[in-house]
């Protein structure tokens, strides 16, 4: 009943309060009313007949003193106009009937035997009044009367029920009446649950419910209006926000994936899903190791554990997925354990392709660890594969050979066909020593025209072996480029590995040592570095001279000494002398330049060294009170490559400048052998600095095979003649015919000369007679530090 009630219309509802209320309303009105009409008229009824029994009480006194029983019917017949009253009686004092009056419809009604007991009262229909009769404080008797209301109760019945009729009446009236005006309610309420009906079907948060009237129910659509409108702002700004999460989410450049902790898609990105070559359908419900890489998996796996055991934490792992089409890309997983609103865990994964940065990577990768030219593996490359073959020999006593190579006649091809040329031999060379090596060994590039190769397991009688086989195959190799064709030799040094070995440092060290003693034994051969062997140790104390030179010339451990040089005719010119270097070990120990000045040009450092000199006697000149006006010429040796260095002319410059030396007071010598072989440059160099207004001096002339053909093109202002000739010239008459020759030469061709090695005033004499022109050595004087230099006067038998 209640539920079909619930379900009713607003107005129905509204009708069936009103008919319920008004039929309540009737019924308890009636029943109210009954009631109280009862209730009035048993009051009334017992009122009035215990008025009429006290005044027939009254009355019937003298008959119940006088024991007059006729008086008494008389009084008592009264209640023969009383219809209710069917019995009426009259007891003396004694309690006995004394007159009484009984109606003939109810004969069967007697007096009570005793009134002692009766009292007034209603016993259902029926009302029994008991009336004393009281004279003076002494009850005379009682009267008694018994009333039978059936009929006064159904007129009164008959009268309530009249007036219901007429309520009811009123009620329907008012009902229908009234019905009208419940739409005044329910009008307004239904046209807003249309409204609410409307805008939950189409979603449509615009609309308005309609306002009626200024009532509550106005109030009520105009709070439904405002609430509707903010749910429309906010239904906005949800959809923007979800539309925003949506493009977050599904145009996010990056994978996700919603998985369950065994590792099934609940959801899917589109990105996630367009990676992988499927629809996100297709991904839902699908095991996210069914692509991942077989070889990935474990680590997948180890992901997901992790997540599962600390759930706070954030994890990542690089792996490879695949994808529909079978294409695999690498991604950085990022993942961790999360819980939606029901508790519910599930595995929030990140995924970003980085496969473009990990093939970058392995590319980089492969560039730090291979030569870009040829392909092969580089010095750094080398140095780890030595490393790991030293730890191996140590651990398990095996023997290895590390192999160093250096082509011989590389310099040949790039300087003829260019450096284009130069770069497809190395590749052609790469790929034939990659080709031709054992399956197990390692072969890199070192730089320029060197390469390595590592032998695993290795003798050193079989490296032999077949380094030779490498040798002959690169010289029967032959290179074409263009119209020309060359052939080529290898210089190739070996060196053990085996328990003892020291670093990957030391053994290329060994190594490079036994190739420059193979170049020095003539080229295209094999040596084995061996720690007693005479030679490579001269090369190793070269290789250690390097670290000193290079802390020499940042710590100024160089010191620079002068020789004399005397005129051998002339007494009367000034302070001529040759500058020498020295090097000063930590204990004041002074070595000479026969020490360091081969490691110097052999490891390219002579043209520091040479920058150190100049820079050096420039300031001593410079800051030496009074020197320069004694000085007549001081000579300062070049290497060769500072012939070559193109920055050396300007560092020359810029010295003769900051220390305002007079260039005419500066002669550069140039060894004969160092000028032929830079020809051009040498003779550019020159020309450039005696424009300035310096000297040149050719030292050790006649040392070369061809000295006098290259001699005239040389623009040089002095030869010294080579000592190896004029230290025996008393004794040897060839030497004597060529320092004769040199200076007969030199003076055709304008140029001074100067004799080294003057040991003796003999000597000193005899080239006085052979003309020669000046004289140094340890006749004329002995290096000494710059600062115990002093004019020095010739032999006095010269000057005769």
């Amino acid at each position: 009943m209640i539920k079909f009630i619930r379900n009713l219309s607003i107005n129905r509802k509204l009708l069936l309060i009103l008919l319920f209320s008004s039929a309540s309303s009737l019924l308890f009105a009636g029943l109210l009313l009954i009631v109280l009409e009862i209730s009035e008229f048993q009051k009334n009824t017992r009122d009035d007949l215990s008025a009429v029994a006290r005044i027939v009480g009254n009355r019937s006194t003298a008959a119940l003193m006088f024991g007059d029983s006729d008086l008494a019917n008389e009084n008592l017949s009264v209640f023969d106009n009383l219809p209710d009253v069917q019995l009426a009686c009259l007891y003396d004092a004694q309690d006995i009937v004394f007159a009484q009056l009984q109606k003939k419809d109810h004969k069967t009604w007697i007096c009570p035997v005793s009134i002692k007991s009766e009292i007034t009262r209603f016993e259902n229909d029926h009302l029994h009044i008991t009336q004393p009769i009281v004279v003076d404080g002494a009850e005379l008797g009682t009267v008694y009367i018994h009333a039978d209301l059936t009929l006064a109760y159904w007129r009164r019945i008959q009268f309530s029920g009249l007036i219901l009729l007429v309520l009811a009446g009123v009620s329907i009236l008012s009902f229908f009446l009234s019905a009208p005006l419940l739409t005044l309610i329910s009008s307004p309420v239904k046209k807003l649950v249309d409204k609410v009906k409307n805008i939950s079907d189409t979603k449509d948060y615009s609309l308005r419910a309609v306002k009626v009237n200024n009532d509550e129910l106005g109030v009520l659509v105009d709070a439904f209006n405002g609430l509707i409108g903010t749910v429309e702002i906010q239904n906005r700004a949800l959809t923007q926000a979800k539309d925003r999460y949506l493009a977050l989410y599904d145009d996010n450049p990056t994978m996700v994936f919603n998985l369950d902790v065994d590792g099934r898609i609940l959801s899917v990105n589109r990105t996630g899903a367009k990676q992988l070559n499927l629809s996100v359908e297709e991904l839902q419900g699908c095991s996210i190791s069914d692509f991942v890489h077989v070889d990935d998996l474990l680590g997948m796996h180890s992901l997901f554990e992790r997540c599962l055991t600390r759930p706070l934490q954030v994890y990542k792992q690089e792996i490879r997925q695949v994808c529909n089409n079978g294409r695999i890309i690498w991604v950085r997983a990022t993942a961790r354990l999360v819980e939606n609103e029901n508790q519910q865990s599930s595995l929030l994964l990140v995924g970003e392709d980085i496969t473009e940065a990990r093939l970058l990577n392995e590319k980089i990768a492969y560039q730090a660890s291979h030569d870009a030219l040829t392909g092969l593996a580089n010095r750094s490359e080398l140095d780890r594969h030595i490393k790991q073959t030293v730890a191996l020999a140590c651990e398990d006593g095996s023997e290895h050979a590390l192999c160093y190579l250096d082509l011989d006649q590389f310099k040949v091809v790039n300087d003829t066909c260019g450096h284009l040329a130069g770069d497809e031999l190395l590749r052609q060379l790469g790929e034939l020593l990659r080709k031709y090596i054992r399956r197990n060994d390692f072969v890199a590039r070192l730089g320029g025209d060197e390469f390595g190769v590592l032998m695993n397991n290795c003798s050193l009688n079989e490296a032999s072996r077949v380094c030779e086989t490498l040798r002959d195959l690169i010289r029967d190799f032959r290179f074409a480029w263009e119209d020309r064709s060359f052939t080529i030799g290898v210089s190739i040094g070996i060196s053990a590995i085996n328990g003892s070995s020291g670093n990957a440092v030391n053994l290329l060290k060994e190594a490079d040592a036994a190739c420059y003693a193979a170049k020095d034994k003539g080229r295209n051969r094999v040596h084995v570095f061996r720690p007693d062997d005479e030679e490579l140790a001269i090369r190793h104390g070269e290789m250690q001279w390097v670290e000193k030179i290079q802390q020499g010339l940042e710590q100024n451990r160089f010191c620079l000494y002068g020789q004399p040089i005397v005129s051998i005719a002339n007494n009367d010119e000034g302070m001529h002398f040759e500058t020498l270097v020295r090097y000063q070990e930590n204990n004041g120990q002074i070595i000479p330049p026969g020490a360091f000045l081969p490691a110097a040009e052999r490891y390219n450092l002579a043209s520091l060294l040479d920058r150190w000199v100049i820079s050096h006697l420039f300031e001593w000149i410079a800051t030496k009170q009074g020197f320069l006006d004694e000085l007549s010429l001081c000579s300062v040796n070049l290497s060769g490559l500072s012939l070559s260095d193109e920055t050396m002319l300007a560092f020359i410059s810029e010295q003769f400048s900051k220390w305002a030396l007079p260039p005419h007071k500066i002669c550069f010598e140039v060894t004969e052998t160092a000028a032929i072989a830079n020809l051009s440059n040498a003779t550019k160099f020159i020309n450039q600095l005696k424009e300035r207004g310096c000297f040149f001096s050719l030292d050790d002339f006649g040392s070369g095979l061809s000295s006098f053909a290259y001699l005239k093109n040389l623009p040089v202002d002095f030869l010294k003649i080579d000592g190896l000739f004029v230290k025996d010239i008393l004794d040897d008459k060839v030497d004597l015919a060529m320092v004769k020759s040199i200076n007969e030469v030199g003076h055709v061709m304008d140029k001074k000369t100067i004799a080294e090695f003057v040991e003796n005033e003999q000597i000193f004499n005899l080239l006085y007679v052979l003309g020669v022109d000046y004289a140094q050595g340890y006749g004329i004087g002995k290096p000494v530090p710059l600062d115990e230099l002093k004019l020095i006067k010739p032999y006095s038998g010269a000057s005769k």
